[in-house]
């Protein structure tokens, strides 16, 4: 059996309110966050399907198996929620790092696509995500992963200059070729960084079919899944990464999802050769006292020119930046930056900083199809045009604010 390493992301954006034209020079107020409104009622909601129940039932594995880990990151937006909506959240989080077994990674604080339009904004938020990760679990993160598995061979020379000693990305055949994704990969940068390359097909088994009783495989259970995964020898690394919400919101406990992954790590230990490790452990061995060591070099070298992701069918950024309303969004958002940053209003700067949130341009998807579907699940907007609109409004104040008029036609990187 091959060793494991299981990865979950925590994320929940700030949706718009109902700001409109008439808001314009008489309010700020572009999110939802008192107790009683919309971001939190969500907040709660799937705290109650999802975070507890899994946090929980993570806990309860780690105390049953010694030899059980994982690591976990938590967006920063998704922290500051968790504190003011549900703190017992909180709570259970630090009681997974007290265990010792559960591995924090970096990321950018406010999950948003800085990697792609501003070195600078990204490694700021890098800085305080990694502040935030320290404050409230005690870990100074090692290991980097970026807002939707967003990667390319510029991004992992900047995340190795910044001295962490990994990340995690996508296994894109593209660039892959026919190479297994079960292997430990190196960026194609100097210096070079370990990469962590997601198993789609295994991972999406749980993320995506589990439920599908249309899918060939329904119903997975733990011993199909096990045998799936046993299938790979024990010198090979299989990736399972995943959205935390996979358990409890996007497949209801009904389903039988957190038995099923229950039983499946219990199987898993049962079996003496299964080796669960995190990320960290993976990579860490590569270095010695901070410096990488010349094994690093002998890793087969993943060379990815253009950025990928772990989203839609071809993994590329069209989830966020395919048509004329993303683009121009994002566009004008960026190009705020000097003017925002000038300013040193905290409040300002804040509010630009969550509008950077991946989520609002995901939201503005014109795809169709099955990724179409996908996208329109997730929006709390009736259309992507919807979306744009209540963006481009508050977008429009944010301007006032920063006391410049919007520009036009730049290219978007």
């Amino acid at each position: 059996m091959p060793q494991l390493c299981l990865y979950f992301q925590l994320h929940q954006p700030l949706r718009l309110n109902g700001y409109d034209v008439f808001d314009l020079s008489n309010s700020s107020r572009y999110f939802d966050l008192e107790p009683d409104q919309h971001n939190a009622e969500i907040f709660r909601k799937v705290a109650a399907k999802s975070y507890l129940p899994m946090l929980r039932l993570l806990l309860e594995l780690i105390g049953r198996h010694s030899d059980f880990c994982l690591a976990l990151s938590c967006s920063g937006v998704f922290l500051e929620q968790a504190q003011q909506y549900r703190p017992d959240v909180i709570e259970l989080l630090k009681q997974l790092a007290a265990t010792g077994r559960v591995e924090f990674l970096a990321e950018t604080y406010y999950h948003s696509l800085s990697s792609l339009f501003s070195e600078t904004e990204f490694k700021t938020q890098i800085r305080l995500h990694s502040q935030a990760v320290h404050e409230y679990f005690g870990q100074t993160p090692t290991i980097f992963r970026n807002t939707e598995l967003v990667y390319a061979n510029q991004i992992g020379w900047l995340i190795a200059k910044l001295g962490f000693q990994g990340m995690l990305t996508e296994a894109v055949p593209r660039y892959l070729g026919d190479r297994p994704k079960t292997r430990l990969f190196r960026s194609y940068t100097e210096p070079s960084i370990p990469l962590l390359l997601k198993h789609a097909e295994l991972s999406d088994d749980v993320a995506f079919r589990f439920s599908n009783r249309g899918w060939p495989g329904y119903p997975l259970t733990a011993d199909k899944y096990l045998d799936w995964v046993n299938i790979y020898p024990a010198d090979q690394l299989v990736n399972l990464f995943m959205d935390f919400e996979t358990f409890g919101e996007h497949q209801w406990a009904d389903t039988g999802i957190f038995a099923f992954f229950a039983e499946f790590v219990d199987r898993c230990v049962a079996q003496s050769w299964n080796t669960f490790v995190t990320p960290g452990q993976v990579c860490t061995p590569f270095y010695q006292h901070g410096r990488a060591r010349p094994e690093l070099l002998e890793l087969p070298v993943y060379d990815v020119p253009d950025p990928i992701s772990w989203a839609d069918v071809d993994r590329d950024l069209t989830a966020w930046i395919d048509n004329p309303l993303q683009q121009d969004s994002i566009r004008q958002l960026y190009g705020l930056q000097d003017a925002i940053v000038r300013t040193g209003d905290m409040r300002l700067i804040t509010d630009w900083r969550r509008l950077q949130i991946s989520d609002h341009f995901y939201y503005m998807c014109t795809k169709w199809a099955a990724d179409g579907d996908v996208h329109a699940y997730f929006s709390p907007y009736p259309s992507p045009y919807e979306a744009y609109r209540r963006y481009s409004i508050v977008l429009t104040d944010l301007f006032d604010r920063a006391g410049v008029t919007p520009t036009s036609g730049q290219p978007l990187y």
